[in-house]
Parts: C-alpha cells; structure tokens; sequence
C-alpha cells in the first residue's frame, strides 16, 4: 500500500512513521510542494540461498573425537558446588 504525504507531515511523525514502515510494512511517498521527492519502504532483509548456507557448514571444521570428553569435563566442572569466599575481618 502506498501513501503520499508531505515532506512536513513526515517531518512532525517521523517516529510514527517509520514505524508504520517497519512493523506494517506500509510505503511512503514523500512530496514538497505537490512533487514527489522521496519515497519511505520497508527494507527487505536479503535471503540467504541454502544452499550457500550448506557450503558454508561444510567448510567448519569437525569437532575431533576428544571434543565430547572436553564437553563432559567442562560440564562436570560447572556442576560443581561454588566455594564460599572467606569473610573480612571487621
């Protein structure tokens, strides 16, 4: 959907309006003195292919077979209780 309104109308609801374009996906055509001069739109995010995304995976190195080992020590490690600190003298 596209709306005209002037490039003061933007100027005093700017927030509203950009807004309006990100969550409503709504499309401005801005104009001064009756002439289009600019036009406001909802940026498109890019699609990624993918299979792009596939190739990228393959080139990640895998984990070598001590990596489950790491996760189970580290693990443990985090199970473990937080010593108490000494308290200050006063």
């Amino acid at each position: 959907m596209e709306r005209r309104i002037t490039a003061t109308e933007l100027a005093r609801n700017l927030s509203d309006i950009l807004n309006r374009a990100r969550y409503k996906g709504e499309h401005f055509i801005i104009e001064r003195n009756g002439e289009a001069v600019a036009e406001l739109k909802p940026v498109v995010p890019k699609a990624v292919p993918l299979r792009q995304i596939a190739a990228q995976l393959a080139r990640i190195p895998r984990p070598d077979d001590r990596f489950a080992d790491d996760l189970e020590a580290y693990l443990e490690e985090m199970r473990q209780p937080t010593p108490v600190p000494p308290e200050w003298p006063d």
